[in-house]
């Protein structure tokens, strides 16, 4: 994807014409929700992939026009951004982030039939220390989805190190960089001095306060077969035979890379559990054409975790990789034992005691 551009245009061109598309769009909008409103109530027959696919886009531009109007605000509210980083200005941005997650998938579950189910602790039970949550990445969104389930009901602030390109959404854009998150540029754009991912998770690792949810995507995408294909190719290239055969009995994940959680370990508290995360209804949705089939999607998308104490992993950084696959093979098997539109009621287990 294209670069973001610099900061200045960021934030006086794109954010101000966000808004003002929405401001054009709410007459439209209404009309469109009105109509989505009458056919979503089964007065229309049929899957209305269209009008659902419009709402939908009409939906997010508001949505993004709305954060930016409050996080104008709250910008205005901190001495024009002096006051940024002190906790209480943090804490409301925090509850801009919750809010505005919770109002996307209200929407999303009103719209494409979602239903998103949690079946295990994603930070609630684990009361007063640092998380670092390792999750699969497959399917749009679930990055989201993952998100809203910490801020909403797990009651934590979230630290997501993110590809440059998010950059491009305005209010993801403003939101992320005032909070503990970090947009890393790839290597093929990186310039000289620039932080890579591993850097910049160690830095907001060593920041993660007791309420925080440190995010790793440690298959560094979405599990598509080509890079899957190239993921056990690489780890042959390596040497790694025996890695590369049990990434090959992984049908649903990819083998995992263990650099930034390495770097996570180095300088997160000892008093840190980590949380790793597996979820399946999304396994279908690869392409732009698999989402436009699916729609209106009509999932249950489950997540079940489980969680382990740092303190009671390997203290090496080799034995610490190894754990690392071993728990993507779990996730892995966790998948397999679910029919990927109805899945079963069984998450793995929690050995946080």
């Amino acid at each position: 994807m294209i670069a973001p551009p610099p900061r200045w245009v960021r934030r006086l061109v794109l954010a101000p014409l966000v808004v003002l598309l929405a401001v054009l769009l709410v007459p439209t909008s209404i009309m469109l929700a009105l109509v989505v409103g009458a056919a979503l109530t089964w007065l229309l027959p049929g899957r209305l992939r269209v009008l659902r696919l419009l709402w939908m886009l009409s939906f997010y531009v508001l949505w993004d026009a709305a954060a930016l109007v409050v996080l104008f605000a709250l910008w205005v509210a901190s001495g024009f951004g002096l006051a940024m980083r002190r906790p209480w200005m943090q804490r409301a941005h925090v509850a801009v982030a919750r809010w505005a997650l919770a109002a996307l998938f209200w929407q999303v579950r009103w719209t494409l039939r979602l239903k998103i189910v949690v079946e295990a602790p994603t930070g609630a039970s684990v009361p007063d220390v640092p998380v670092l949550v390792l999750s699969r990445h497959a399917g749009p969104g679930d990055s989201f989805i993952l998100v809203d389930t910490l801020l909403g009901r797990g009651h934590r602030t979230p630290a997501v190190v993110l590809k440059d390109t998010l950059q491009w959404d305005p209010a993801i854009d403003v939101l992320l960089n005032r909070l503990p998150a970090a947009f890393v540029t790839p290597l093929s754009r990186r310039k000289r001095g620039q932080p890579g991912a591993t850097e910049t998770i160690a830095r907001i690792s060593a920041g993660l306060g007791p309420d925080g949810a440190l995010v790793l995507f440690p298959e560094g995408g979405n599990v598509t077969p080509r890079r899957r294909a190239r993921r056990i190719a690489a780890l042959r290239a390596r040497g790694k035979d025996v890695l590369a055969d049990r990434a090959e009995r992984m049908p649903h994940v990819m083998a995992p890379h263990a650099g930034g959680f390495l770097s996570a370990l180095e300088v997160v508290s000892p008093d840190a559990v980590v949380l790793v995360v597996a979820h399946s209804g999304l396994e279908r949705l690869v392409t732009a054409r698999d989402i436009w089939r699916e729609l209106p999607m009509d999932k249950e998308i489950v997540l079940g975790g489980e969680l382990t104490r740092v303190a009671d992993l390997p203290t090496d950084a080799e034995g610490r990789e190894l754990w690392l696959f071993d728990q993507w093979e779990r996730v892995d098997a966790w998948i397999s034992e679910r029919d990927v539109d109805r899945p079963v009621v069984r998450a793995p287990r929690d050995r946080s005691h």
